[in-house]
């Protein structure tokens, strides 16, 4: 199969494209190498994911752990699957009770504590891909990460930034369990310095013996029920035995001859989806790479996205409008037409009625792929830890809204809207990259711009992956990372871009895995990037 990327790295960067038959890509080295255990092992490139996933519960906490949720994109070798994995909302939450115990001034759930966490999805992930699709026994797939737990690991580079930027955050640390788990010398652990989690060790072991069960509706959940109740949460352990993962199909919007495939709502990956079907009616590729048009293009496309997506995106049996509708070829034209190529704009939602996350991504050489996204939200997440269990709780429930009528309003059982997005493209049927940018809102906005590095530029994986990145925030300023050329950040100054210095430093711009098939997988294999922003590595054999 003949690719006309250029295989030269025009950026600072350490790194180049790796290629293998057999490949992991993740932000931690010893979670890499789990996954190509197992695929050493006769193991499959589901099997490789869990093994990753888990791995990067203990060695990447302060973005992800054994209370995460969880998505994923696979190709089984034949066609996509998706499969949501998003925690829903305990039986008592309504808006009636946070505004009981929060006060009729709030708009959504607190960031912090009980009243942030829904029911993790993450382990149940693992198990439904297991089941599903894996080829090892489960146990197997969780061993590198209980070996890990016990013995321990040096913390690395970019992990201890982050979690020593976590440790100063009051609201977190202040929260039950935190504190004794994951500051043991009353500090985050600094660089090279051994962590251990052998609490957590023990839950894997139950969550491997028990294919999960332990944590929906066993010993796990009556552990966070029991917690829950003595801390002013709301969870039972019925909540936790009613949760179940949802297979999904994937959405999908054809670019310069290939198709994007996101996970439906409740994700905002259909924001990436509808920034590259309002960009494909521009001729990016004409504009210098790194320029001011083309960065101006991107913004003002992935601005337009993001305002429908923040209106009307949310679980899907409360949406008022549909996929179908956002994403219709004419709408998607008609909000194109919005963008004026000499000024920036602040633009409002249309009206298409009228038509602190891990990613980590796998494949094998029999042509399975994998994009799998896991994530606590916002750092450590809710800061809420059973110390028994190691389990560390995510804090999606600030997702949800409190006010009357947004789509997105809290209910018993219903997910909320969520950030993390895993991506995979296909050329006519056939697969071509399982990836993600992880990152908070930085997602689709990643999706977009190294995808249009690769298609309309022709960069190849890790180039695209290394070059610096935009980020259009909520607060309608633009954040453009260390790299990008004078010219062009005048130059976006002088069209109208508010620009500013980012606020959040734990998510920043974000950090990608990608893995692109190269032809026949057991005889050409795959060329693989990692995202030099985290400690991580692509490995492959």
């Amino acid at each position: 199969m003949n690719h006309a990327f250029d295989w030269n790295t025009h950026y600072p960067t350490p790194r180049r494209p790796v290629f293998a038959r057999n490949i992991v890509s993740t932000s931690h080295p010893l979670a890499a190498q789990a996954g190509l255990r197992m695929l050493a092992a006769g193991g499959n490139a589901v099997d490789a994911a869990i093994a990753t996933a888990a791995v990067m519960t203990i060695v990447e906490p302060c973005s992800n752990g054994l209370g995460s949720d969880a998505f994923c994109i696979l190709w089984d070798g034949t066609q996509l699957h998706g499969l949501n994995a998003s925690g829903t909302a305990p039986a008592a939450w309504t808006p009636e009770y946070f505004r009981r115990k929060h006060g009729d001034a709030a708009i959504a759930p607190p960031q912090r504590g009980w009243d942030s966490v829904t029911v993790p999805g993450a382990v149940a992930s693992w198990v439904a891909l297991s089941q599903r699709f894996g080829k090892l026994p489960f146990g197997d797939l969780l061993a590198p990460a209980i070996d890990i737990a016990e013995r321990g690991y040096l913390v690395p580079v970019v992990v201890a930034e982050k979690w020593m930027l976590a440790a100063q955050v009051a609201d977190l640390v202040s929260q039950p369990g935190f504190a004794g788990t994951f500051l043991p010398k009353g500090r985050a652990p600094q660089v090279g310095e051994l962590f251990r989690m052998p609490a957590a060790a023990r839950m894997l072991r139950a969550v491997a013996e028990t294919k999960g069960q332990a944590l929906y509706g066993g010993e796990i959940a009556e552990s966070l029920a029991r917690a829950a109740r003595e801390q002013g949460g709301a969870h039972t352990v019925a909540d936790f035995a009613a949760y179940k993962p949802e297979w999904v199909t994937p959405i999908s919007q054809d670019y310069r001859g290939h198709t994007l495939h996101e996970i439906p709502p409740n994700g905002q990956g259909i924001a990436a989806l509808m920034a590259l079907g309002i960009l494909q009616h521009f001729d990016v590729a004409a504009l210098p790479v790194d320029g001011t048009a083309s960065f101006h293009l991107q913004i003002e496309a992935m601005k337009l996205a993001f305002a429908d997506v923040y209106r009307f995106v949310s679980e899907r049996s409360t949406m008022e409008v549909t996929t179908e509708q956002l994403l219709d070829p004419a709408y998607l034209q008609s909000r194109a037409r919005l963008i004026d190529p000499k000024r920036a704009q602040d633009f409002g939602a249309g009206n298409p009625v009228k038509g602190g996350t891990i990613y980590l991504t796998a494949a094998d050489e029999r042509g399975m792929m994998v994009s799998f996204i896991q994530s606590n939200y916002m750092g450590f997440g809710s800061g809420v830890v059973i110390p028994d269990w190691g389990l560390s709780l995510q804090n999606r429930g600030h997702g949800f809204s409190l006010k009357s009528g947004s789509p997105n309003l809290v209910a018993p059982g219903k997910r909320p809207f969520h950030t993390i997005i895993p991506a995979f493209l296909t050329k006519d049927g056939q697969p071509v990259m399982s990836f993600g940018v992880m990152g908070g809102d930085m997602q689709p906005q990643g999706h977009m711009q190294t995808l249009v590095r690769m298609l309309d530029y022709k960069q190849h994986k890790q180039a695209a992956c290394d070059a610096p990145r935009w980020r259009f925030n909520l607060q309608k300023k633009l954040n453009l990372e260390p790299g990008v050329p004078a010219a062009t950040v005048q130059g976006l100054r002088d069209l109208g871009h508010v620009l500013d210095d980012i606020q959040d430093s734990y998510q920043d711009f974000g950090a990608g895995q990608f893995i692109w098939r190269m032809g026949d997988p057991a005889v050409e294999g795959y060329a693989a990037a990692s995202d030099p922003r985290r400690d991580g590595q692509a490995a492959g054999f």
